[in-house]
């Protein structure tokens, strides 16, 4: 273990349920799937071990064989999760016994025993206390410890998981994919997730960036949906998704994933202008 891990000690606390979004998009992801180990880091797991018993939790029903582990750079924090993990493996909490899951010391550099590599990292709502100039750098070092065909996603969500959007790195630190999750029940408007955009992309939603274009012309498709919701926000979601693909966005995936509130384009669709020069 690296007796001074990078990074910073994540400040927020940890909700039940929150990261459920970026958990059935990770269970989803051919990284995962199709992992020679299918070994997955949650990486600054906060105040409680809870998202990585849920993470594991979810993962086992795909791949039995999962294991997780949580790194969190603050000692204190690990203690308190090890102890959790002592009560589920007591049976003294919802999560089965036989999770595999366990907690360490460790931030950016990922370290792991016997110098494993992931199939996936999840680092969400960790870059957000950073400044946009670290996230390239944060982006390479977590990404160099990915297995070859490994993915790691890094974004961010609101408070109670209803609102989340992150992007896919590769094991050769490029952005491939942006996706935004939402919980369609009383959306407003798809724009709401630019409050809760990965920090590549928070300071972007501005006239000119990319980013900002996609959002208006989502809202515009939402609106002219409207007539839809009469069969429900599933339905007129799909709807406004497909008016963006017909507006020629280069809209990924299909119906499936789009009834889950989730829309994914290539990352070079919303990349920051500047990245693009």
């Amino acid at each position: 273990m690296a007796s001074s891990p990078l990074g910073r000690p994540t400040r927020g606390t940890t909700g039940t349920n929150r990261l459920r979004r970026s958990d059935r998009w990770i269970a989803a992801s051919r990284a995962f799937r199709r992992a020679a180990d299918p070994l997955v880091v949650d990486l600054g797991f906060g105040a409680s071990g809870v998202t990585a018993f849920e993470l594991a939790a979810r993962l086992q029903k795909v791949r039995s064989d999962t294991e997780v582990i949580g790194l969190e750079i603050d000692p204190v924090r690990v203690a308190t999760a090890r102890a959790q993990l002592s009560e589920v493996g007591a049976g003294r909490t919802p999560f089965p016994q036989s999770l595999r899951v366990s907690f360490a010391r460790g931030g950016f550099e990922v370290p792991l025993p016997g110098d494993r590599r992931p199939a996936v990292i999840r680092a969400m709502n960790v870059l957000r206390q950073y400044d946009e100039t670290d996230v390239t750098e944060a982006w390479r070092a977590m990404a160099s410890r990915l297995a070859p065909d490994g993915l790691l996603v890094e974004g961010t969500c609101d408070e109670i998981g209803r609102i989340a959007a992150w992007v896919d790195v590769t094991p050769d630190a490029r952005p491939a994919r942006f996706t935004m999750s939402l919980r369609l029940t009383a959306l407003e408007r798809p724009s709401i997730v630019a409050e809760r955009l990965p920090k590549a992309l928070i300071h972007r939603n501005v006239p000119g960036e990319r980013i900002n274009a996609l959002l208006t012309d989502f809202d515009r498709e939402w609106e002219r949906s409207a007539a839809l919701t009469t069969f429900g926000p599933t339905q007129r979601f799909i709807a406004a998704v497909s008016g963006l693909r017909e507006q020629g966005w280069p809209v990924l995936a299909g119906r499936t994933r789009w009834r889950l509130g989730e829309l994914t384009v290539p990352w070079s669709s919303v990349a920051p202008e500047t990245d693009c020069k």
